[in-house]
């Protein structure tokens, strides 16, 4: 193939070989995304209809629930399709939409994290500047600009990326299409648009990545300094759910983009991006409501009120 313009389609990494291991993928990708599509959405349902959970902190944590339903929507669906039908084609167009929308939700869940470590460190480190630093307008900024930033970082990388010329095949050594494949069936080792964009991508999620770190610092320092160990204990249960999904989303990003070639493969690849692109959606829900009281109380009265109309009807 001469250029991107030949390529009609590509093809995607099968999950299995035997039809029966298709089939399993199937029915576990299945369980996933319909855990996901449940949990976030209880989620959204709780914070949307409680009252008392219309605080910043909630208002954030649905906005990260709607990510995650983005995210897992994105990527899952056309696998399952995939495994059923014993089939790897993926449109060219389709492609290109699918890292779009990827790139998109995955960008607006690290910058909401960022936004919710500010939360947390203001809620901690300055609770008398609470109500002025995170009142209903600021927070509806910083989520705009988070959604915002998510869209121009997506634009750009998935322009660059389909404005390569590809000439290497169309088999992409993934399940859904992640800009490292693509950029390995490019013509040249040079990628001088992309590597700028990139840079300024990395430089972004740098300077995230340091103010979490340094957020954090100041959070245990302030814990430390709360004399009752009740406080304490309190102060850091509000913390460990949103430092959990902090690391998870950070450990297994950085590894499946920064690993060494010389350690990749197949297996490995596939491994990592599951970890990073469809675990977390139906695994952070799990994370917030478990440490959560309120959230978990809402959650559970809003399951009981639905389960008594399913049986009305």
């Amino acid at each position: 193939m001469s250029n991107s313009s030949s390529i009609s389609h590509f093809l995607l990494l099968a999950l299995a070989d035997t039809r029966q291991l298709q089939l399993l993928h199937f029915c576990l990708l299945l369980g996933i995304s319909l855990a996901a599509l449940l949990a976030n959405g209880l989620i959204i349902s709780a914070v949307a209809c409680g009252q008392h959970l219309h605080t910043p902190m909630f208002f954030f944590l649905l906005n990260l629930a709607l990510s995650h339903l983005g995210s897992i929507c994105t990527t899952v669906p056309k696998a399952m399709h995939n495994s059923l039908w014993d089939t790897r084609d993926i449109s060219y167009e389709g492609c290109a939409a699918q890292l779009f929308l990827f790139l998109f939700f995955i960008s607006a869940e690290y910058f909401l994290l960022t936004i919710m470590c500010y939360d947390r460190y203001v809620s901690i480190c300055k609770p008398l500047h609470y109500g002025t630093l995170l009142g209903s307008r600021a927070c509806a900024h910083m989520a705009a600009a988070a959604w915002a930033s998510a869209f121009l970082n997506a634009l750009l990388l998935t322009a660059n990326t389909f404005s390569l010329t590809l000439c290497h095949g169309n088999a992409l050594g993934q399940f859904f299409c992640e800009i490292p494949h693509i950029l390995k069936l490019s013509c040249s080792h040079f990628y001088f648009r992309e590597v700028g964009v990139s840079v300024f991508t990395t430089l972004l999620a740098f300077g995230c990545f340091v103010f979490i770190v340094f957020s954090y610092v100041q959070i245990f320092r302030a814990v430390l300094r709360i004399p009752s160990e009740q406080g304490q204990h309190k102060a850091f249960s509000t913390c460990i759910p949103h430092l959990a999904v902090v690391s998870l989303f950070v450990s297994t990003s950085f590894f499946a983009y920064m690993k060494p070639p010389s350690i990749s493969s197949p297996s490995l690849d596939l491994t990592v991006s599951v970890l990073y692109s469809v675990v977390p959606p139906a695994l952070n829900p799990l994370i917030y409501s478990l440490r959560n009281q309120e959230l978990k109380a809402s959650v559970w009265r809003l399951s009981s009120h639905i389960s008594q109309l399913l049986k009305l009807l």
